[in-house]
């Protein structure tokens, strides 16, 4: 009986000691996750704790496919940054998505293609560091280890002509515009984004057979993307970006001009102390 009461208080004894052994280690899933997560969560899971650092120095695959999304103009990756941060896929680098990284030029760019010449996936709009020649010159040089792009997205870039659009459509070896996502207006003839609205039933659509068009032909609204200014009620956001009367009810208001901010544009909201409410970025600075 002594012994086997000794036999149990051993065993959990050695339970206790390993259960204490695994206490604080990173559930099993989250190596799962890392892979898929946009680069700065990935560098914050770098720092929680020994055991995930060790993962991401010595695996390559959360690497693999590096996503940089910035909501404001102001981008903290730098050229240098991003090769630094891109030498950690030893080459096999498979997709490149930056977002409003202003900072990235035409050589970074170009250091990390030739660097990396498996890349099938190329995002960088609204990066106004890079112009229509360092794109071209990105993808003729994955053109020449054989890798065509599935998707190119270069919104934001200035200066892109038809030139440059149907030189970057024979690279592609591709007429369907579905793999650029700029293509010629039919109303502007200019190289743009180009919409169509998501309703049906849109005014504009059923009046003159078409809505679709580039942003500067059609106006939009910036939430929803339905077009605006056609036979219903259409309101100005605060950062001057087109609402239609939906979506403009639905966002919280200045408390001095009553108008709102888009969802892109919230992060210029100037907080009142105490209070859930604002005052936009306009009505702060006349109150200053």
């Amino acid at each position: 009986m002594n012994k086997e009461i000794s036999h149990e208080t051993t065993h959990k004894q050695d339970q206790m000691n390993q259960d204490s052994s695994n206490l604080g280690q990173p559930h099993e899933s989250l190596y799962l996750v890392l892979p898929y997560l946009p680069l700065f969560e990935l560098l914050a899971m770098a720092q929680t704790c020994t055991s995930l650092n060790n993962a991401l120095n010595n695996d390559i695959l959360p690497w693999l496919n590096i996503v940089v999304e910035h909501t404001r103009p102001r981008s903290r990756v730098t050229d240098e940054i991003l090769m630094r941060i891109t030498s950690k896929a030893m080459g096999r680098l498979k997709s490149l998505i930056l977002v409003n990284c202003s900072r990235i030029t035409d050589y970074g760019l170009h250091n990390v293609v030739f660097n990396n010449p498996g890349i099938n996936k190329l995002h960088v709009p609204q990066c106004t560091g890079l112009t229509p020649e360092g794109i071209i010159k990105a993808v003729m040089t994955l053109n020449q280890h054989n890798v065509t792009l599935k998707t190119l997205k270069i919104s934001g870039i200035s200066n892109i002509t038809k030139e440059h659009l149907q030189t970057l459509h024979s690279l592609l070896n591709s007429d369907d515009s579905s793999s650029i996502d700029v293509e010629i207006c039919s109303k502007c003839d200019e190289p743009r984004m180009v919409y169509d609205c998501p309703l049906e039933t849109c005014d504009r659509k059923r009046a003159t057979g078409s809505c679709r068009g580039c942003k500067f032909c059609v106006l939009r609204c910036e939430e929803c993307g339905k077009c605006v200014g056609f036979g219903d009620e259409d309101n100005e956001a605060a950062c001057e970006d087109m609402l239609c009367e939906d979506c403009w009810i639905k966002l919280p208001k200045c408390d001095f001009c009553n108008k709102p901010y888009c969802n892109k544009h919230a992060y210029k909201q100037c907080a009142i102390p105490g209070s859930s409410h604002f005052i936009c970025e306009v009505c702060c600075m006349k109150i200053l």
